[in-house]
């Protein structure tokens, strides 16, 4: 009986049986991943998130991020109660000067996920290196082809300022809490994660787990959305037909030319103008740079987007995945972030596409308000969506290249977006 308590002590059955809200989690992490790989929605990144969930869930297993404040017990030499009576500020400071900062430490008492966690997304290292493989992956000739509908990639972002005012409104939040929150009106990861580090970092496990959560379910959001605002008359615009009725006035005779001017030209401009989007933005022009200068820096290209993009979409997503703990996601706080994301998205992809519509009121050249819904930074994710809403009641009617324009343009808009709040806010 004694070996018989002990093989029983050995495994979590007890763990589950004493927090029956475990379940809860492996529920959620099973349902992304039927998603991810059932209905692929977006597999890449929505397969290593909810993998993570799972894993960080096994009770005993050592694989979850453990809150903030237990890592800080590590850090500072100090017990639980003491580090609940700092604000966030004081924590911040002390974590600048502390000499207990230590990865080794982190990894021995909490476990690997936590090294990789707090080395790679706590530090702000993968956000850039991943915006640097997503610009060697874009391809901006279909917005320099069609600027005004890149227009639209700036429209969208009204999500990200009508949710920063709701949220400071509510009182809940700080300012830096709610632009913290309302960055994730821009659909972009990366993004999220770079501001929250910037400007609440005791708020980054939350964003993170929001905005990766909601990027995942775009297949779901923009369809949804959609529906609410559009009607079916304005889903059949054709845009290559209305491109033969009124064709373009000026094209540009040498697109490669173009291209290897735009990352240069527009680097310099939203450099001096927001110095804060550099880590972002300059990271994503330069990947786009050694892309478009073809075979001599085709190798830069290929490391960029082969063996530092991959590996680090892994360690993202898996580190991602594994802070949605039950302590921490079943967190009001956690739920208020997530509830005020969805916000911010929905509120996103409703801005461009009433953009569209207000555009259309005054224009002969009509646009299809798809276009306008795609002005978020999943790229390309929410084209290949928005084309398929309009091949549903159009087979002929591709719009997947006029919407790139308004999504390419929607992964600058979201970076110069997070680079004003940071510049107001830090």
């Amino acid at each position: 009986m004694e070996i018989l308590q002990k093989l029983y002590e050995m495994t979590a059955i007890g763990n589950l049986v004493a927090d029956p809200l475990v379940l809860l989690m492996f529920a959620i992490g099973f349902l992304l991943l039927y998603l991810g790989i059932v209905k692929k929605y977006e597999p890449l990144l929505l397969v290593p998130i909810s993998f993570g969930i799972i894993l960080a869930n096994f009770p005993l297993g050592q694989m979850g991020v453990v809150p903030s404040e237990w890592v800080h017990q590590v850090f500072f030499n100090m017990d639980e109660s003491a580090i609940k009576a700092l604000s966030p500020e004081q924590l911040k400071e002390m974590a600048e000067n502390s000499p207990y900062m230590n990865f080794y430490e982190i990894a021995s008492k909490y476990g690997i996920m936590n090294y990789l966690y707090y080395a790679l997304i706590k530090t702000g290292l993968l956000p850039p290196l991943i915006f640097m493989g997503v610009g060697a992956m874009t391809d901006f000739g279909p917005m320099l082809r069609n600027l005004k509908i890149a227009l639209f990639g700036a429209a969208a972002q009204i999500g990200i300022f009508a949710v920063l005012l709701v949220a400071v409104a509510s009182g809940y939040f700080t300012y830096k809490e709610a632009a913290s929150l309302a960055i994730i009106g821009g659909a972009d990861g990366p993004t999220a994660i770079f501001t929250t580090i910037k400007l609440a970092p005791h708020l980054l496990d939350s964003i993170a787990i929001a905005a990766y959560s909601y990027m995942s379910l775009v297949p779901v959001i923009i369809p949804f959305v959609v529906k609410l605002t559009c009607k079916e008359k304005e889903l059949r615009i054709n845009m290559k037909e209305m491109d033969k009725m009124y064709p373009p006035k000026y094209t540009i005779k040498n697109m490669r030319a173009a291209k290897i001017a735009f990352p240069i030209i527009l680097g310099v401009i939203i450099i001096i103008l927001v110095p804060s989007a550099a880590p972002l933005l300059g990271m994503l022009l330069f990947g786009n740079l050694i892309k478009e200068i073809g075979t001599d820096t085709s190798r830069l290209t290929i490391a960029a987007t082969d063996y530092i993009m991959n590996p680090a979409t892994i360690f993202l997503g898996l580190c991602v995945g594994a802070t949605m703990t039950a302590e921490v996601f079943l967190d009001f706080q956690t739920i208020m972030i997530v509830v005020g994301g969805f916000f911010a998205f929905s509120i996103s992809v409703a801005g461009g596409i009433y953009a569209v519509k207000i555009y259309n009121l005054f224009s002969k050249k009509k646009i299809n308000p798809l276009c306008g819904a795609t002005g978020l930074s999943a790229v390309p994710m929410a084209s290949r969506v928005a084309n398929d809403i309009a091949t549903k009641y159009d087979p002929k009617n591709h719009v997947l290249m006029y919407c790139m324009s308004s999504n390419v343009s929607g992964v600058i808009g979201s970076a110069v977006a997070a680079g004003v709040l940071i510049s107001f806010l830090q």
